[in-house]
């Protein structure tokens, strides 16, 4: 891990390098930085590390005064021997505040408090990529089995119009107007649907894309969607959808 310290006092900067290599052994002093301007250039020209220790009272000023001059996007640890600035600390990219005069124990509660943060960082990065992974090759259905009569018949998802309750039952339609009961609740349709084919419009009906003729508005702030198999309040976009159906219509 390469470090920088940013400190006025040549005693406090060599003491804490000591704490550090005590604390790992593998950490690396990049550099020894002492007042806000050399700081601010270092900076500028490109100075790099994985942790920043900066002491808040410098040669020069303020250390957050660095912060209005460069951009700063490195893990932070501010050591300090006023606790006045705590909160202004963590206003930054802050790990940990540490009153001096500064221990071993000290420096290993940061250095580990670091790591669990950088941790959780990487374990949400993961996360994020699976999440993406599984909805980029999610299979969808392609097809639902009805029953016709006596026969077992497929419906492909581009010949239905949409889905909708009825008296506690699922009904598909047909772009043919033909009428099956499924064994689907919408909740879990949602889920079984191509998103940029169907859009649940309000509790009662899912409606495929190619279903929709033409959207007016409607009374308090809802849309109205034409279609000539949807009737009365089933052809409503409830206001809570209305803003993720305008989203979905311009994918």
């Amino acid at each position: 891990m390469n470090v920088v310290i940013i400190e006025d006092e040549n005693l406090s900067a060599e003491h804490l390098a000591l704490l550090l290599k005590k604390a790992d052994a593998s950490i690396n002093i990049l550099k020894y930085i002492d007042t806000v301007k050399s700081a601010v250039s270092a900076f500028k020209e490109g100075l790099d590390a994985d942790l920043i220790f900066m002491d808040i009272h410098l040669a020069d000023g303020n250390s957050f005064e660095i912060f209005n001059q460069v951009n700063i996007d490195k893990p932070i640890i501010f050591t300090t021997a006023y606790d006045k600035y705590a909160i202004q600390a963590f206003k930054q990219n802050s790990v940990e505040y540490l009153l001096k005069p500064i221990t071993l124990e000290d420096v290993k509660f940061a250095l580990n408090k670091l790591e669990k943060q950088q941790q959780m960082v990487k374990q949400q990065f993961f996360e994020q990529i699976a999440n993406t992974y599984q909805q980029i090759n999610k299979q969808y259905k392609k097809r639902f089995l009805v029953k016709a009569g006596e026969s077992i018949d497929t419906i492909a998802t581009e010949d239905i119009h949409h889905f909708e309750t009825k008296e506690s039952l699922t009904v598909l339609l047909s772009n043919k107007g033909k009428r099956y009961v499924i064994d689907y609740t919408l909740d879990e349709l949602e889920n079984l649907l191509q998103p940029s084919d169907f859009f649940r419009i309000n509790r009662k009906v899912i409606l495929h894309i190619r279903a929709i003729q033409k959207i007016q508005p409607y009374f308090n702030s809802r849309l109205s969607v034409i279609s000539d198999k949807l009737e009365g309040d089933a052809r409503i976009v409830s206001r809570e959808r209305v803003i993720d159906f305008k989203k979905w219509l311009d994918s």
